[in-house]
Order: structure tokens, then sequence, then C-alpha cells
């Protein structure tokens, strides 16, 4: 799956699946750029792109916030000419149950999960419709709702990956005829700080690994081979889809 010649944007690329996603593609032959709110902790992926023989840069870039995407896209448009790829990573993960929940704590989830991918999206849409090509690729989450599986304490997390999921089924009918493809990743738990910081106890990570068939925690760059084949030509004549990377929990 050769990506050389192409430029992607990975946010929240700092960390996590990002940092994964930003190597994987990296080693495929595409030119990077990684995008977080900590210029310094891209700046160290960054590092290890380069040691690994790739070419990137580091954007620091608060995805809620219009004017810092904006200049995000410029960046990269100055820097390497066009953007093939854009990976919408970026996001958060707060637990707490529902009659908790504040007004404050919705409006950052949503706004960081779900008007972020928006924000980003069109601004690379808009230079991707120039050359007529492009992909983009949402990550969501298998707590994204409609799989008759609901995940308790995180309601506003599930009805930000579930907006995911529909914006990306949306975009890619609009962006289809500009040679666009829209698709999403829908992961289960995978071992990153994320994860790392919701499992409380043994019991919590029984619990999670009882609901898991394969009976383990997947690894990012798991997830990250998906990112591959979606930004790939491999995946050409697919759009407008949600690939699952779960393990095999939502089978259950």
């Amino acid at each position: 799956m050769d990506l050389k010649n192409k430029v992607a944007i990975i946010t929240g690329g700092r960390r996590g699946m990002g940092r994964t996603h930003a190597l994987t593609l990296a080693k495929a032959g595409a030119k990077v750029v990684i995008s977080d709110i900590s210029l310094e902790d891209c700046q160290k992926v960054v590092q290890e792109v380069k040691k690994q023989g790739g070419e990137a840069m580091a954007v620091e870039c608060d995805v809620t916030k219009k004017e810092q995407v904006d200049i995000m896209v410029k960046k990269t448009i100055e820097v390497f000419g066009k953007i093939d790829i854009l990976v919408n990573n970026a996001g958060i993960l707060q637990f707490k149950p529902f009659l908790e929940l504040t007004e404050q704590d919705w409006d950052k989830t949503l706004s960081v999960n779900l008007k972020g991918y928006f924000l980003c999206a069109q601004a690379c849409a808009k230079e991707m419709v120039k050359q007529k090509s492009g992909v983009i690729v949402n990550i969501t989450s298998i707590a994204m709702g409609g799989m008759g599986v609901g995940f308790p304490n995180i309601v506003h997390y599930s009805a930000s990956k579930g907006g995911i999921v529909a914006m990306t089924e949306a975009l890619a009918l609009e962006l289809a005829s500009f040679n666009i493809r829209v698709n999403a990743i829908a992961p289960g738990a995978i071992d990153t700080p994320m994860m790392a910081s919701s499992e409380q106890d043994p019991k919590t990570m029984e619990g999670t690994l009882a609901r898991i068939p394969m009976h383990r925690i997947g690894k990012p760059e798991e997830v990250s081979n998906a990112v591959l084949f979606l930004a790939s030509d491999r995946s050409s004549y697919i759009t407008g889809s949600t690939i699952i990377v779960d393990g095999g929990w939502l089978a259950t």
C-alpha cells in the first residue's frame, strides 16, 4: 500500500493511535503533518518519523478553533504543496454518569470530537476539491450507537462518535463527485493512554476482556493498518463505510 508522494494530516498525532497512524503512513511513503495541542510532543513524533527515513512536520492546533485549523491547512500547503489524506483522530474521553454531566462536559466533548472533525474535514476538503482527489478517514468508536450495544457513563462521548458516523456517510455522498472518499474506523479497546486512564482496577480490565472474543486489548498498529488501507488506492471503491476494529466485541 504505497503512499509515496502523498501528503497526510493526522490530528491528535502527538501520542496514542494518532502517533501510530503518523508513523504507519510515513513508513508507506507519505509526508505527514502531525497536529495536536502540544507542539513539543508533536515534534517528538516528527523526529521518530525522520529516524525511520520519512518526512514530517509538526503543527500546533486546537481543532475546536477554526482559525487554528485554517493555519494548519495553510502551513501544510506552504510546505508540502497539497493535502491528499486527512486522518481525523483528535478526541477526548471522559467517564461520568449521565445525571452528573454538566453542560460544560457535554459542550467540550462535542466540540473536540465532532465540531473538530467538521472543521478539519471542511478545510481539507476545500483543498482536495481543487485537485479532484483525496481521502478523509474519521476515527470513531464502537461506542457509536446503532449496534445494539450500549456503553454507560459516556453518553456525551457516544453521542459525538455516533455523529461522526452520520457525518462520514453524508460527506461521502457530497464529496464523491470530486473523487474524495470519506470513511470511518471504529476501534474497540486499544492499548493507548486514553484506554489506560479508563482502566481503574483489575476487575474493570477483567470485565473488558470478557467482552472481547479474542481475549486481548488491541494494539494501536492494528487500527493504523486499517487507516493505511483506507488511505491507499487499495480501497478505491470504498466510501461512506465504517470499519470496525474491535477483536469481535460487537459480534458478541
